[in-house]
């Protein structure tokens, strides 16, 4: 299917449409979600978002979230959207198992799978249509050119404006990486003009944290925060006694990794916290040390060259002593990058 015949088929009648993020959804899966939602809406489509798990409380407050389903908790009312979608829309990955649990329900659904993501490597074979742009900044960034191929630049209204910058935002770290083309500022200064501000936006999404959540961070990079200056790396470790112990809650622990790495010297940093079942990892690096190999290869996951996360089902210590072995076949490119 091309893009014309998707815009064809939007044009010519009333559809079922649901919309898809990521599990642990973060602010450019929930923004470029939010801001399609939202036009699909004013074209007069019947449409449904949905989540595989919770959002976390910095991107709560955009306009529309309460209605995102949490497939985790409302697997019932998930299921049936899902069956009965003429078309589903999977934004911000790339892969049905990035959504894990809800992936066997997206594989059985008959409705077309439409695509629109920016990581590299996408299981092309598992969509009806595909919008790659691994040079894009975000997802969200994608979903602005989507409205705007199709000539409906002038629906983007307040709403719409704050997802998608929420999403271009979040996803280059307030324009600090990712940026390598004007797009991202020519598209902030047209939401702007639609009706953005900026400095709400981010004081909603960057200031407003809790008395718990600073306490962690404090203890994460006193105590859990591990330096290793010959390979210019540097990694926090969270077990789930620290998460306990300062009342953790989904998305406390955000950005925590970027903390890790600005340090003077340090190109390569990891983020490990402890879940139920699992370790999940963060990967984030500097230049061109490329993270996501690292997650791809060894942790069962992916993403960005300088943003990647992955998963361990061992304990944290075996966890951190495979990172450690893994790290001795990177020490040359470390050492010299």
């Amino acid at each position: 299917m091309t893009l014309n015949n998707l815009y064809n088929l939007l044009n010519e009648k009333e559809l079922k449409v649901v919309i898809i993020g990521h599990k642990n959804p973060d602010g450019d899966a929930v923004g470029s979600s939010l801001a399609l939602y939202h036009y699909l809406f004013l074209k007069k489509h019947q449409v449904h978002c949905m989540m595989p798990d919770a959002l976390p409380p910095s991107i709560k407050w955009l306009h529309g979230a309460e209605r995102i389903l949490d497939y985790s908790t409302q697997r019932s009312r998930c299921r049936k959207y899902l069956r009965e979608a003429d078309c589903i829309f999977c934004l911000d990955f790339n892969s049905l198992g990035r959504t894990e649990g809800m992936q066997e329900d997206l594989r059985k659904a008959n409705a077309a799978k439409f695509m629109i993501d920016h990581h590299p490597n996408p299981a092309v074979e598992e969509f009806d249509f595909v919008w790659s742009d691994t040079e894009a900044s975000a997802t969200a960034e994608l979903v602005f050119r989507f409205i705007e191929q199709a000539g409906d630049k002038e629906l983007i209204n307040k709403h719409i404006a704050e997802a998608l910058f929420t999403g271009v935002m979040t996803d280059t770290g307030s324009f600090a990486h990712g940026c390598k083309q004007p797009s991202p500022f020519e598209i902030t200064a047209y939401l702007i003009n639609k009706g953005l501000d900026v400095t709400r936006v981010h004081d909603l999404v960057y200031n407003s944290k809790s008395e718990s959540q600073l306490k962690l961070l404090g203890h994460a990079l006193y105590n859990c925060l591990t330096v290793i200056p010959d390979y210019r790396t540097a990694y926090i470790a969270l077990d789930s006694d620290d998460l306990q112990r300062f009342n953790y809650r989904k998305g406390d622990t955000e950005g925590l990794v970027n903390y890790a790495l600005s340090m003077e010297n340090i190109i390569f940093a990891v983020l490990l916290v402890q879940r139920e079942d699992l370790i999940r990892l963060s990967f984030r690096s500097k230049g061109d040390f490329a993270v996501n190999d690292i997650a791809r290869k060894y942790f069962e996951g992916g993403g960005h060259k300088n943003a990647a996360g992955g998963n361990s089902y061992k304990s944290m210590d075996e966890t951190i002593t495979d990172f450690l072995d893994i790290l001795e076949n990177y020490a040359e490119e470390l050492r010299n990058d």
